[in-house]
């Protein structure tokens, strides 16, 4: 009897352990479930938003079309206009076929990897193994689909506190200024650090697209552009193009205005240091720098350059010329981005342009790969880092109309090349600009390039090679890591030092220079002058 009553109690203890892990186990399941419910609906919130940004500057596209059509309409026969739109329509079907390949692509290799790690966690719980449970990776799923959808916004506009120019703060002097430029002094972000006044300035050209602030990336985390120069003691100035909103002048800007304003500058800054100056023009700036210097107006002022990513012909980078020829003719024209501003003036939209360049990288640019991209970014210690905030806030937000001229040279530099004889597809103030009197000026140029650069391939920006001669950089990765990643003083590629294959970065190039000029030309032998004067 005494063993019968302690088997019962044996199978009692067994079955009420049962029914509690039994319960446990129910009381998981049903915590992710709900957890489940939870990232389903965040999930979808963040594809729609994704997708809404996306295609925000599409709606205002729209609204030029008819303005621009409205003429072709009546001078062309139907059947050409009826042509044209089904190749409109071919062409927007490529598009969505290429991003949407890629989207359900990059969909497909993140659900693959997370049923496999939801497979594991529900075997951890039906089996009571160690590890991962599926209530954890639920809540885990919830929590970073919360983060991506919710959380990373808010860290983005935060971030601008950080991110770019503050020029109300001590860290600038503003110098000069004109109807449509101020020029500031950059001063160092390094306390320790002292300007040298009789140094050799340099002055930045910041792209009109991509604006300024990307070469002020984030100062405080010592990645910017400027502050490389600035924190090496160089006379560092910079030209910002005022609030085009506010600003007639630069609505109406011709690219004469911008190289007046630019010597107007360059003197200045010449006259503060007793010295010529370095000019350094980023991406779309970079051939504004160019086309400045070939067309005579900062003779004397100037004996080096730099250009960094800089389309100096837009026709030999291949990836956009492919994406505009698929496009029809008649909508290559710049007019389908132009808006009329209430005081009459027309501008370039700076939203729709900055667009363009998303469609044509569509198979990484779409909303679904962009939202996917964050997703496993964040997935990472499931935090939120500066740099990645500060580059999406730029993408975001960091974007203005543009003058319709200026505009419209950059326009003609990828679609017309460079003749055979290295004459460029613009002039200034009626002059033909050619690439062989950077020779005949005798400038000291350094070409920096990035080597996976998919928006200014690196044959765009080594064109004027064919016809003169300039040190060449060629950097890691795309078209804003050096601003963003090799402006870093510790990164492998930092710009004092010498990198792969004795590269130089663009302020040791500077610094170099500086120091030659330092250095007094050495006294020639007797013999040796006797020899040059007869040979003279």
């Amino acid at each position: 009897m005494d063993d019968w009553f302690t088997a019962s109690g044996e199978l009692s203890t067994a079955l009420a352990r049962s029914l509690e892990e039994f319960s446990a186990k129910n009381l998981k399941m049903l915590q992710a479930t709900f957890n489940q419910v939870s990232a389903c609906q965040t999930y979808w919130n963040g594809i729609f938003r994704y997708i809404n940004e996306f295609m925000a500057p599409s709606w205002e596209a729209l609204t030029y079309l008819g303005p621009a059509e409205k003429d072709k309409l009546q001078s062309l026969p139907p059947w050409q206009s009826v042509r044209d739109y089904l190749e409109l329509l071919q062409f927007n079907l490529q598009l969505m076929q290429k991003g949407l390949k890629s989207g359900l692509q990059e969909m497909h290799n993140y659900h693959l990897g997370q049923l496999n790690e939801a497979l594991a966690a529900w075997l951890n719980t039906i089996f009571d193994q160690e590890g991962v449970d599926i209530a954890e990776f639920m809540a885990q799923q919830a929590k970073l689909l919360d983060l991506v959808v919710h959380g990373y916004p808010q860290a983005i506009q935060a971030i601008e506190a950080e991110y770019g120019f503050h020029f109300d703060t001590a860290g600038y002097l503003k110098v000069a200024e004109t109807e449509r430029f101020c020029l500031y002094q950059v001063l160092p972000w390094d306390k320790k650090v002292k300007v040298r006044d009789q140094g050799k300035p340099i002055l930045i050209i910041p792209p009109y697209v991509l604006g300024a602030n990307i070469l002020a990336f984030l100062p405080g985390e010592n990645k910017s552009f400027v502050h490389c120069f600035a924190n090496q003691g160089i006379p560092t100035y910079i030209r910002i193009v005022k609030d085009i909103a506010h600003s007639p002048a630069v609505q109406t800007m011709t690219g004469e205005d911008d190289a007046r304003d630019t010597r107007l500058f360059s003197e200045q800054i010449k006259n503060r240091h007793g010295r010529p100056l370095t000019l350094c023009g980023y991406c779309q700036g970079g051939f504004t720098a160019v086309i400045n210097l070939l067309s005579g107006e900062l003779d004397g002022l100037v004996d080096s350059l730099i250009t960094c990513v800089a389309p100096i012909d837009g026709t030999r980078s291949q990836g956009l010329v492919d994406f505009m020829e698929l496009l029809p003719e008649r909508f290559r024209e710049l007019g389908y981005a132009v808006k009329t501003l209430p005081n009459g003036h027309q501008v370039v939209d700076g939203k729709v342009m900055s667009w363009v360049y998303k469609l044509k990288s569509m198979d990484e640019e779409n909303p679904v790969t962009a939202f996917y991209r964050d997703l496993k970014l964040l997935a990472k210690g499931m935090k939120i880092r500066k740099t990645a905030a500060a580059i999406n806030y730029w993408l975001l937000y960091d974007k203005t109309d543009l003058p319709l001229d200026i505009i419209k040279m950059s326009y003609d530099s990828y679609t017309v090349p460079v003749t055979p004889e290295g004459t460029l597809p613009v002039q200034l103030f009626g002059r033909p600009l050619n690439f062989k009197r950077i020779k005949e000026l005798g400038i000291k140029w350094l070409i920096c390039c990035a080597e996976k650069d998919d928006l200014v391939e690196k044959e765009a920006a080594l064109a004027p090679l064919d016809w003169v001669e300039a040190e060449v950089t060629m950097f890691p990765k795309g078209h804003a890591a050096i601003a963003t990643s090799w402006s870093l003083p510790t990164s492998e590629c930092a710009f004092h030092t010498c990198f792969v294959d004795g590269c130089r970065g663009p302020v040791r190039f500077h610094l170099d220079l500086e120091a030659a000029m330092a250095t007094p030309a050495p006294k020639k032998s007797p013999s040796a002058a006797s020899k040059g004067k007869s040979k003279s």
